[in-house]
């Protein structure tokens, strides 16, 4: 029998493995897919910050462009360029609003998915657990000591003290337990993405986020640059709207003169999480973590962060249950309160800003423009200082209501 089987070979389950065999335990980890890491669905952004808090030592080889900041536009056409080393002010010029968030240090960076998630599983594996892939976990055993797992067209039980899931948005394993319903589209968005070559790039150390009802209703799409002349460029929207989240992309790209030269080397698409943060994420010996508990960002849906810090903390609350030999929901719910504690709460607060910012309009969007800066953004995005935006809209009658959701 073996101590834990995770069902997921991403950021989140590679999290979880390491830190349990390292601690001794006989861990394996399945991955559907037959290439871990690939295809990729992500925009792979990671800030320097989540990087140290993680304690991440990420090779050269997963990095594929260093970020400086960001370029972020507005419906309309007003346009300020802030420098935060600068007194702040607004400049207008052009026709489009950009948002620069300047700094000469490197902020984060554009990862190689494929390679990261690689990198991942080694360290798993280099601690002690077991990687395969191409496995896929189509059942849990009883009790949820164990999963029925098909590996080569060949099913098989594989009994254990836990199991951990870490499948992503669409985890079945988590939907067969308490832990998780089905997927709600209210708080699911529907991605899709382009790696582009032979692009006409604004600036190649820096993030391009659009905005607008026009452009991506309650979403966004993102030029993430990799490299010279490359980018991942796609969109996430609202998961229930008429027309699909290709429509939109394809729609924006063509509206670029800038894309017209440009080829499509890669396609992703998938759901993202968006919201619908769990209260609970455990039961009798199963404990989900990731994409599979929700655990993102609410606001740009990223989760590589989210997900190995929710390893990280799982990990040390199944370690101190398998050694008490009692892996029972009443023990595991630490978990509950320590991610809580630790993401949670901010993740909450930044879910109820996405919930005001899916009631805003472009001329709503387009005031808040002249109003912010760079700083206020990235505090936002974090869940601080929200007040600030609050303020902001309780001088728009019409947004009082949601305003007060911030104060």
């Amino acid at each position: 029998m073996k101590d834990v089987v995770v069902v997921g070979a991403g950021p989140a389950g590679c999290s979880v493995a390491k830190e349990l065999a390292e601690e001794g335990y006989d861990v394996v980890v399945y991955e559907k897919r037959q290439e871990i890491g690939a295809p990729k669905r992500c925009g792979e952004g990671l800030s320097s910050s989540a990087v140290d808090n993680l304690g991440l030592d990420i090779p050269e080889y997963c990095r594929m462009q260093s970020m400086d900041g960001a370029l972020v536009y507005s419906p309309n056409g007003d346009s300020v360029r802030i420098h935060s080393d600068e007194t702040v002010g607004w400049i207008l010029e052009r026709k489009t609003f950009d948002k620069w968030i300047h700094s000469d240090e490197t902020v984060g960076w554009i990862l190689e998915r494929k390679t990261f998630d690689k990198w991942m599983a080694e360290r798993a594996a280099k601690a002690g657990a077991k990687v395969r892939a191409k496995a896929k976990v189509v059942d849990l055993l009883p009790e949820n000591r164990g999963v029925v797992v098909e590996i080569e067209g060949e099913r098989k039980k594989v009994e254990s003290r836990m199991v951990i899931a870490a499948g992503g948005v669409e985890s079945l394993i988590a939907k067969k337990t308490e832990v998780k319903d089905q997927s709600d589209l209210e708080v699911v968005d529907s991605g899709y993405q382009y790696e582009m070559v032979n692009l006409d790039l604004k600036d190649e150390n820096k993030l391009e986020l659009y905005f607008g009802d026009e452009v991506a209703p309650r979403g966004y799409v993102w030029v993430f640059p990799k490299g010279e002349n490359k980018a991942n460029v796609g969109i996430g929207i609202a998961g229930d709207l008429d027309e699909t989240a290709k429509h939109y992309l394809d729609r924006f790209i063509e509206n670029n003169e800038r894309f017209s030269k440009a080829s499509i080397v890669e396609v992703n698409s998938g759901m993202i999480p968006v919201g619908g943060l769990l209260e609970n994420m455990v039961a009798d010996n199963f404990m989900a973590v990731g994409d599979a508990a929700n655990q993102v960002n609410p606001i740009h849906g990223g989760g590589i962060r989210e997900g190995i810090k929710a390893g990280q903390i799982a990990s040390e609350v199944a370690s101190r249950a398998l050694e008490k030999d009692d892996t029972t929901k009443e023990e595991l719910e630490i978990y509950n309160h320590m991610w809580w504690e630790e993401r949670g709460k901010s993740l909450r607060k930044v879910e109820k800003l996405r919930e005001v910012l899916e009631d805003l309009d472009d001329e709503d969007l387009n005031y808040l423009a002249k109003k912010l800066d760079g700083q206020d953004l990235m505090d936002f995005t974090q869940g601080k200082r929200l007040s600030k935006l609050g303020k902001l809209l309780l001088k728009r009658p019409k947004m009082i209501k949601s305003a007060r959701k911030l104060l």
